[in-house]
């Protein structure tokens, strides 16, 4: 949950350093990053960048989540669908990183698209340029099966491929995997 609203508009390289961080302070857990003030969590977070934007939206996320269930599993005990409504009703969570709480943090099967979905989707002409969020969901929710674990492996080895191949600037083309698929 803290990585997925920690990754918005930055690096994993920089979400990693500050998790590691709060886990040597004892700090990785619901209850511990809820009870730090605004300020404090802020610079916690400082290097996963707009740190002050960033502690105020982990800030809402907490209170939304305690008022609505009381504690963070009560939460996750919804159904997925109700769980994803109830996360983008919050402000500053959009659809991907209401999916990635969702699968990640309560391992319910829902397909999280990112940037890099989007690029390898897009490259191999299997999208339109203009092709939104839920458009390009419903490409994998209808043909593979629904499964958190799946959903899980299979985005974390389009992030590898985006990142191994199918790279913003200097794509690797002819090395890629998908060539020719």
């Amino acid at each position: 949950m803290l990585g997925a609203v920690l990754t918005q508009n930055t690096s994993w390289r920089n979400v990693s350093m500050v998790i590691e961080t709060l886990r040597q302070e004892g700090l990785l857990s619901f209850e511990a990053l809820e009870a730090l003030p605004l300020e404090v969590l802020a610079e916690k977070i400082r290097p996963s960048g707009y740190y002050n934007q960033k502690a105020k939206r982990l800030k809402g996320l907490f209170a939304a989540i305690r008022e609505e269930s009381g504690d963070l599993e009560t939460f996750f005990e919804q159904s997925t669908q109700t769980l994803r409504e109830k996360l983008l009703a919050i402000k500053g969570i959009g659809p991907e990183t209401a999916d990635s709480i969702t699968l990640y943090g309560a391992g319910k099967p829902v397909f999280v698209v990112d940037a890099y979905t989007y690029r390898i989707l897009l490259r191999h002409d299997l999208i339109a340029e203009d092709a939104g969020y839920e458009e390009i969901q419903d490409l994998f929710l209808g043909k593979l099966p629904t499964d958190a674990q799946l959903f899980n492996e299979y985005h974390a080895l389009l992030v590898r491929l985006a990142k191994e191949y199918c790279k913003k600037t200097n794509p690797l083309c002819d090395g890629c995997p998908l060539q020719g698929v």
